[in-house]
């Protein structure tokens, strides 16, 4: 990280926290390769924590060019003004993506806001907060389709989805993800929203040795796909994704929806498009969600993919 990449990395933080967001929102997206020298750092602003990740080593000296910069950052009429009052460096290329509270009290959860809902996230704990903030305009596309739905929500995480939908008036969510952790995670966030959880079902399964357990819940008006691009041992996204769409005809009712994304970079929306109409020629492509300003990429279609399709 050059000393000139580093100034431009400081400027930016002092004019998005001059005002800050009034809710979580990535600060910096460096991984969209619009900012050289800088694809390896993004920054988000949790609300009076500021998480700076790292997805590539630097050196001894750059590290510390950085840190320092962070620190001069705090010291800031933007920092003061802002609110903030915590600082974490987290290193997510090492074994674990340990992270530094460079300044403010640890503490393993904080709890945040998207679109009026709240969210509860780990900090310094995992590798990933518990919540992707690329996908808000997914979460508020399910919101605003959700009234009176029943919604599969799969590799449900901490069910950010599953929020969303029930904030819009879902009849019934069922969620599945492997992670019971993260579930019960899912939990905590829908409690955090005052949510009826018998309106909610929580299958910690491998999906596919449970597509009985699924259907039985259904048919499902509404069903959401947001799988990792590569889990090993239960998910390779080019192998699995296909499996997956060939069973969506006899989960959905008559002119469901279904929401299809990926964020593997090397897969572009054309990948989910073709391998739709061989796996469920009945669904029909109707649109790719635009993802949030806060996240540039130079490369489109490298960038988050959230697909819209319908039951014809």
């Amino acid at each position: 990280m050059t000393p000139d990449a580093l100034a431009t990395l400081h400027q930016h933080l002092l004019i998005a926290l001059d005002p800050a967001p009034e809710e979580t929102r990535r600060l910096f997206h460096g991984r969209g390769r619009c900012w050289p020298g800088l694809e390896q750092v993004t920054v988000d602003w949790l609300q009076g924590v500021l998480l700076v990740a790292l997805f590539k080593p630097l050196g001894d000296a750059e590290l510390q060019a950085l840190q320092a910069m962070l620190l001069d950052l705090s010291q800031s009429p933007a920092w003061q003004q802002s609110g903030a009052h915590s600082l974490l460096l987290q290193q997510r290329y090492l074994p674990e993506s340990p992270t530094q509270w460079l300044l403010g009290e640890p503490v393993e959860h904080w709890d945040i806001c998207e679109h009026g809902l709240k969210y509860r996230l780990d900090l310094g704990r995992k590798q990933n907060t518990g919540l992707f903030l690329d996908m808000r305009y997914g979460r508020q596309w399910v919101q605003a389709h959700a009234a009176g739905k029943r919604v599969l929500n799969l590799f449900a995480y901490t069910c950010g989805f599953s929020v969303a939908a029930l904030a819009g008036g879902a009849a019934h969510v069922v969620n599945l993800d492997m992670a019971k952790a993260a579930l019960s995670r899912g939990r905590d966030n829908h409690r955090l929203n005052q949510h009826d959880l018998s309106q909610v079902v929580f299958l910690g399964h491998d999906l596919f040795k449970s597509w009985g357990k699924v259907a039985k819940y259904g048919p499902y008006d509404l069903i959401i796909i947001d799988p990792p691009s590569f889990q090993r041992g239960s998910f390779v996204l080019s192998k699995d994704y296909p499996k997956v769409l060939r069973r969506l005809p006899e989960l959905l009712n008559a002119h469901g929806k279904v929401l299809a994304c990926s964020n593997e970079p090397e897969i572009g929306p054309d990948y989910l498009i073709q391998a739709m109409a061989s796996e469920a020629p009945e669904l029909r492509f109707d649109e790719r969600l635009s993802n949030p300003p806060e996240f540039p990429d130079s490369q489109p279609d490298s960038a988050l993919k959230a697909l819209v399709f319908h039951k014809t």
